[in-house]
């Protein structure tokens, strides 16, 4: 069981933005440890609707009067220091804390916390370890970046020291936990918004490396020349996996894809047959974070046969090529969470491994930052698709102070010749869509913010 000790000096939590998907994961663990928790957030969604169905009281808007009797407010990230609740929490002397220094007080309830870290994949890679340890009847506690349909929601409050989770670089915010084990799936260069330079992101992962204890264990991408180099900065045991590289602990070759674009794979380990393994999601990307998930739970003792039947089971997070249904019984709906030119690429070729005919992008691009500092490599990205429509971008915690927009990226396709679409209205692309597809297109709704509304309004 957790030790929860250092936490029960809050009786009464008020968490401001409750309905964000660790936020939510985090006030169900708190609720289900005993703590008495309200929350607020500005929209009503999925997320705070279940809330309030298992019993926390949640106010859309603000409610002062919560604040008031709490011991202790978690804010996200996204919250301004002036949102009136934070005024009040300040005024009344009540301690504020960050979400992610929060959850760092969480992962020191436990013996065994294990991050799973990296730009890209962390949410389905979690996902993968974290039913592999379910299935081994290991009863880990969990939170992770999405719906899990075997969950029924993003985390899972379990009575065993192991806590598995999904832990983000974006503002260092995974330098405020206290790892047992880390995964860490590549490095790339992304949150330039917070970062600047690739290099900053690079000096995260070292400082994130050494929070390892020395009986600790690192599990790295061999195929990650960043990745390999934090070796260096630990005491831990490493294991490294790869498809590229051989030269690593665990690695895949053999590799077939089906018709859906599910691989089948030998897996070596040092050197020696382990097992084949075979996938039922999309995309050689998905066969490296299935090494990844291979290397960690044969580490902690996971029989392969758990494994093997966890990882064939497995159909994917919410968001993450997520079958949607039929448009008119001729063309597929595929909705996916990615949102940076390396997913993009990824996506497009886990679906060139399908049978299909024509295919189709809608994107929504996410942040101004990201979409001006990557603008030429989302282009290019693009460019894997027969159509292109690109929606306005969706400002998330942004003001637009970097003179962009959806237009810019449109007129890059156009320069790079492809005829992409701007059309910023939901109705009207939903519209275009359905008169121009053809007998077994297939139709991708892509981006981290309200794109996910577009598959439903296709299918419907």
């Amino acid at each position: 069981m957790p030790n929860i000790n250092n936490l029960k000096k809050y009786k009464n939590i008020h968490m401001i933005g409750i309905g964000g998907t660790s936020m939510s994961g985090i006030a169900e663990i708190l609720y289900n440890w005993g703590f008495h928790i309200t929350g607020s957030d500005l929209a009503n969604s999925e997320s705070v609707q279940t809330l309030i169905h298992r019993g926390i009281k949640v106010t859309v808007g603000h409610n002062l009067e919560d604040v008031k009797n709490a011991d202790v407010i978690i804010y996200s990230a996204a919250i301004k220091q002036e949102d009136p609740e934070m005024v009040e929490a300040k005024k009344l002397h009540i301690p504020t804390i960050e979400r992610a220094d929060f959850l760092g007080e969480i992962t020191r309830c436990f013996k065994d916390t294990i991050c799973i870290s990296g730009t890209h994949g962390k949410t389905t890679t979690t996902s993968m370890i974290s039913l592999c340890f379910i299935s081994a009847l290991t009863d880990p506690s969990i939170q992770v970046g999405a719906y899990l349909k075997p969950l029924d929601g993003n985390y899972r409050v379990g009575n065993s020291e192991h806590f598995i989770i999904e832990a983000c670089e974006y503002v260092e915010s995974f330098l405020k936990f206290s790892p047992k084990a880390e995964i860490i799936l590549n490095i790339d260069n992304d949150h330039l918004d917070y970062f600047k330079t690739f290099d900053n992101i690079k000096k995260a992962f070292i400082k994130y490396v050494k929070l390892l204890p020395d009986d600790g264990i690192l599990v790295i991408n061999g195929d990650d020349k960043n990745c390999l180099e934090l070796a260096n900065y630990t005491n831990a045991s490493i294991m490294t996996y790869g498809i590229n590289n051989q030269d690593v602990d665990f690695y895949a070759t053999n590799i077939e894809f089906n018709d859906d674009g599910f691989a089948k794979f030998d897996v070596y380990y040092n050197h020696e047959y382990f097992d084949t393994m075979q996938l039922s999601v999309p995309g050689k990307h998905n066969i490296s974070n299935a090494l990844a998930c291979i290397a960690i739970c044969t580490k902690y003792k996971i029989s392969k046969d758990v494994i093997k039947s966890t990882l064939l089971n497995f159909t994917g997070a919410h968001r993450r090529f997520e079958y949607k249904g039929k448009i008119n019984g001729i063309a597929s709906v595929y909705d996916d969470y990615g949102h940076h030119p390396t997913e993009i690429v990824a996506t497009a070729k886990s679906l060139m491994n399908k049978k299909y005919n024509h295919s189709w992008v809608i994107f929504q691009p996410h942040t101004y930052s990201r979409t001006k500092n990557l603008l030429d490599d989302f282009a290019k990205a693009l460019l894997n698709f027969d159509n292109v429509i690109v929606l306005d971008i969706y400002a998330a915690r942004e003001t637009n102070t970097y003179n962009i927009s959806a237009k810019d990226l449109v007129n890059k396709l156009h320069s790079l010749g492809k005829n992409a679409l701007y059309i910023p209205d939901f109705n009207e692309c939903v519209d275009y869509v359905k008169k121009h597809i053809d007998e077994n297109d297939i139709v991708l709704t892509l981006g981290a913010g309200t794109v996910t509304n577009i598959g439903p309004m296709l299918v419907n």
